[in-house]
């Protein structure tokens, strides 16, 4: 990779033939794009799986937790009464109508002929019988009863047949269940034929419709995406990794609205009435606002959130909708390497690429401050400034006498202070004619040199630490090394793995986690293109959150970009960043066994709510007179027990949604509490979701 930000590196990355479709993995159901491409997908709250999804009636809802013998009870009783009801009532009817002709002189009432009274008791049964459907039905709920029993079993006898035009038009019916009607109504039949004829996967799809749909804007482009699809088919505009398909990939994944389902929403009072019992789903819309999930190790995070979410994410960049860069140990259970086209592994001989230390910045002062951040612990982030000052004193100077980045080496013997270093570096800027621009900062840097508190061999101390044997070649900014990855290149459908050698190198781990993290939100808000959403996976954030990262997850909302940080505990983060960092994210989730202070830190995010209190008093019964008194008192010489009488109160009370101790004690294994937050702004609250469906 260039530190021009070009992705020509992903050419020579595929060394295997493209994966298989989803429909042609051995064992695996066969997959129909036409009944995959239009099935109902309908508007729903954030955090439902659309697809298949059928919207819930609070009345069915609360019907159906009725039990089948009470209500069917229920029904007949109310059959029974209103059979009687319509029999007298239609007799009651016609009485008062012949009552009322009688006394009004109403001809047609008081003296009606035949067909006159024929027609009276047609309209008195037909009113008397529909106040009784109206009443009695809806007391028995005979709706409920044919939806449950009375509709299935006419379903099951009744045929339907489809409706056929006869003047040989084709009826919407069927037009609609044509995945290529578009491309067919739009002047790209010959297309829509060839594709009809190949094996087109979920990915195929959705990445020649977005071409399809790039190609609309402009009519001269439609005759060259016909070429295109009639020359290579279903691998028209493939990935540049030619990659159609993920080796081993799940198949709760909708790719045409970027939805990737981890479970399903239990069925309690506490979930919304229209998640119960739906899957539970991520999509960009809720990335976007990004999602910080906090459990100990063994619960499940990176398996049933980072996992899914990181193929997701893979998927729609190998569709053309996103990029991904996931982050995590080596041995993380994140997906196979065949999964990335770019695989970073500093710790690893055979890593292919390295990692560009200054993510291809183009001011070098910038440069500087994302590399000083990253090196310094957190234990000193108070000479943060300092750092930054000397870095940049440094880092200026050399870019502007070599034209281009100091190695870690070059960048430690320089500040460490070697006097071989300064001077080459002195005698550099005198020949490209730039000593007088830096040559108040270098006798800066060299007045430091020898203090006690020069933050420069703090820093040479720090970069120390990637100045190791293996992470020879990983870092190198003169071409001699391995190619180094920029994180300019978002704008382009890439998918990133960054393995940390955190057995090996722990504090090496940490700085380079920090330095992704930062350059990732730095490159996102940057992007002139923000048509592909900008994905981070952080296995373990701990050691990759600082206050500049928190204050650029909230900017990323606005960039078509977010992140998924998963901790063991808030304790690994620093306490100052804490509150930011929950009031940065708009998607919490807490996983089973986490401490009770962090739970606290989540129910006070997810506040209160009001509830229905019901209380029972019991106080002695004193009423009556004489006799019941005496009555009573017998009673109780004989039982042991005193009259009491009850009274009940119902009000409103506020009350957590989640208190501290359920969510340290009471979560199920394999569940998850998850609040989410659109970037269009909607809530939704929190949710008790099972994660292993």
């Amino acid at each position: 990779m260039a530190q021009d930000g070009s992705h020509h590196h992903v050419e020579h990355t595929t060394t295997s033939p493209p994966n298989p479709l989803p429909h042609q993995r051995p064992g695996a159901p066969a997959f129909n794009l036409t009944t995959w491409a239009t099935a109902p997908r309908p508007d729903a709250e954030p955090g439902v799986y659309r697809l298949g999804y059928r919207r819930v009636d609070p009345e069915r809802a609360e019907a159906a937790q009725v039990p089948t013998w009470p209500l069917l009870l229920r029904a007949g009783l109310n059959a029974v009464v209103g059979w009687f009801a319509y029999l007298y009532g239609t007799q009651l009817l016609m009485y008062v109508l012949v009552w009322f002709g009688g006394q009004t002189g109403i001809g047609p009432l008081a003296s009606p002929s035949e067909s006159e009274a024929m027609f009276t008791l047609l309209v008195a049964n037909v009113v008397v019988l529909g106040v009784v459907i109206k009443i009695f039905g809806r007391m028995g709920r005979w709706p409920e009863v044919w939806r449950r029993y009375v509709a299935p079993l006419l379903s099951r006898t009744v045929t339907r047949e489809e409706p056929v035009e006869e003047d040989g038009a084709v009826p919407e019916v069927v037009r609609r269940s044509d995945p290529w009607d578009a491309q067919r109504q739009g002047g790209a039949a010959e297309a829509a034929a060839r594709l009809d004829a190949e094996a087109v996967g979920d990915v195929d799809y959705v990445r020649i419709q977005r071409a399809w749909e790039s190609a609309q804007a402009d009519p001269v482009f439609v005759p060259a995406f016909t070429e295109q699809v009639t020359a290579r088919g279903a691998a028209a505009f493939v990935h540049p990794s030619e990659a159609r398909e993920l080796p081993g990939r799940a198949r709760r994944h909708d790719l045409l609205l970027g939805q990737v389902c981890l479970g399903v929403a239990q069925d309690v009072p506490k979930n919304p009435l229209s998640h119960r019992a739906a899957g539970f789903a991520l999509d960009p819309a809720v990335l976007g606002t990004s999602l910080l999930a906090v459990g100990p190790a063994g619960t499940g995070k990176t398996a049933r959130l980072a996992r899914p979410v990181a193929e997701a994410l893979c998927l729609q960049a190998l569709a053309g909708t996103a990029c991904a860069v996931v982050l995590g140990a080596a041995d993380a259970d994140l997906g196979p390497d065949a999964w990335y086209d770019v695989v970073i592994a500093p710790g690893e001989r055979s890593s292919l690429y390295g990692l560009d230390l200054y993510g291809a910045a183009q001011d070098p002062d910038e440069a500087a401050v994302r590399l000083a951040d990253a090196l310094l612990p957190d234990e000193l982030t108070a000479r943060a400034e300092n750092a930054r000052t000397a870095l940049q004193q440094v880092v200026g100077p050399f870019h502007a006498a070599y034209g281009r980045y100091p190695g870690v080496r070059e960048l430690r013997t320089l500040l460490g202070g070697d006097p071989d270093a300064l001077a080459a570096l002195v005698k550099a800027l005198g020949t490209v004619g730039r000593l007088a621009s830096y040559e108040r900062e270098l006798e800066h840097r060299e007045r430091q040199r020898g203090r006690a508190d020069d933050p420069g061999a703090l820093l040479a101390d720090r970069l120390a630490l990637l100045d190791r044997p293996a992470f020879e070649g990983a870092f190198a900014t003169d071409g001699t090394g391995r190619p180094p990855f920029a994180m300019r290149v978002l704008d382009h459908p890439l998918r990133v793995r960054v393995k940390l050698p955190e057995r090996s190198h722990p504090e090496a781990a940490r700085i380079l986690s920090r330095l992704v993290v930062g350059q990732f939100v730095q490159a996102a808000e940057a992007r002139t293109d923000r048509s592909l959403f900008a994905g981070l996976v952080v296995d373990d954030a701990s050691a990759a959150l600082d206050a500049g990262t928190v204050r650029g997850l909230q900017r990323m909302r606005g960039a078509n970009a977010g992140a998924v940080l998963l901790l063991r505990t808030l304790v690994d983060v620093p306490e100052a960043l804490r509150a930011p960092l929950f009031g940065a994210v708009g998607c919490r989730m807490a996983f089973p066994g986490i401490a009770p202070w962090d739970g606290r830190l989540f129910s006070e995010a997810w506040g209160t709510h009001l509830v229905q209190e019901t209380a029972v008093t019991h106080t002695p019964d004193t009423s009556g007179g004489v006799i019941r008194r005496a009555g009573r008192m017998g009673r109780k010489a004989l039982s042991g027990t005193t009259a009491q009488t009850e009274s009940v109160t119902t009000r409103d009370v506020e009350r957590l949604r989640w208190s501290p101790s359920d969510l340290a004690h009471a979560l199920p294994a394999g569940h998850a509490v998850v609040s989410l937050t659109a970037v269009s702004g909607e809530q939704v609250p929190p949710l008790l979701v099972d994660l292993r469906g």
